[in-house]
């Protein structure tokens, strides 16, 4: 943040135009600090998305072939019951697993910063560590873990008497791979959680301790609202991620062909139409479609948090 020179009053004319030489230098160097971040937003961010846009509105004929279509892709998109059905699907994901991994890496971000945890910085560290692990090798792992024939979890069963479950099946799939998210994601929120319990002053603290509050109203009444902008945060992230959803189903369709289909989520689905059907026009517009249920997903669950704060005030 530049701060402005300005020359004191009765100052002559030579002082201040040394004093506007200066700002005009720092406002150039200023510039020329961002100018990187700027070009690198505009090349691969804003010029991508106008593309991508301009893309949408044309459709591709077998006899005239590329034509302006206006908005009928968009219309399609409304009447295609793959793209809704993985709406849907992803909308089910949301309502399940996101409170699921929230609400677990509340608990465990709360358990660290209490202090009474033993092993504190190892316990934060394994916790964290799935995160490390990229996507891809995390779904391989998992799928390995879930497999019927070879699989652990499918050889304890039979170890044990019973029958190994097929969690790769139509009614599991979702489930298999709302674990596989949290697993991976629960430190990353919980690490953000922490963060902002760590910046809660312990005066606050201590004077609960003082008047005879536990632990666990501590916790309830004041560290759970002192940190709702994190918690918000964690929210938005987790939309965006759930309606992104694309390394899972691509890779856990190798082992379970017959039960993801190439629609499974509104992202892969986008993909597969792109790069499988070569349809790029309708893809960008389900890609731009998809943008849009985010956005408004993310600003219902924002405005709604917002009016439950402005009515307990």
């Amino acid at each position: 943040m530049t701060q402005s020179v300005v020359a004191p009053r009765g100052a002559r004319p030579g002082t201040r135009k040394r004093a506007n030489a200066n700002q005009r230098r720092q406002h150039r160097a200023a510039y020329l600090f961002v100018a990187p971040f700027l070009l690198v937003f505009v090349l691969m961010l804003l010029v991508p998305l106008f593309y991508s846009g301009y893309l949408s509105l044309f459709a591709t004929r077998l006899v005239g072939g590329s034509q302006f279509a206006w908005f009928a892709n968009y219309i399609r998109a409304f009447t295609d019951a793959d793209f809704l059905a993985g709406v849907g699907r992803m909308g089910l994901f949301l309502i399940i697993q996101v409170p699921i991994m929230l609400v677990l890496a509340l608990f465990l971000a709360l358990a660290i910063d209490s202090g009474r945890a033993r092993g504190a910085g190892a316990i934060r560290l394994l916790v964290f560590l799935p995160y490390a692990v990229p996507g891809v090798v995390a779904t391989l792992m998992w799928g390995y873990l879930y497999g019927q024939d070879f699989g652990p979890i499918a050889q304890v069963f039979r170890a044990l008497g019973f029958g190994a479950p097929n969690l790769l099946s139509a009614s599991s799939i979702l489930g298999s791979i709302m674990n596989i998210v949290t697993w991976e994601f629960v430190g990353y929120n919980m690490i953000i959680m922490y963060a902002a319990l760590r910046s809660i002053p312990s005066e606050l603290f201590e004077a609960a301790e003082i008047d005879g509050a536990g632990q666990f109203r501590i916790a309830w009444s004041i560290k759970i609202p002192a940190i709702r902008p994190a918690i918000m945060l964690t929210v938005i992230f987790s939309i965006i991620g759930t309606f992104q959803l694309f390394n899972e189903p691509s890779l856990l369709k190798g082992l379970a062909p017959n039960v993801i289909d190439n629609a499974f989520t509104p992202n892969y689905y986008a993909y597969n139409l792109a790069f499988i059907n070569q349809d790029v026009n309708y893809a960008a517009a389900i890609a731009f479609l998809l943008g849009i249920v985010i956005a408004i997903v993310s600003y219902v669950v924002q405005l709604s948090t917002q009016r439950r704060e402005a009515k307990a005030s």
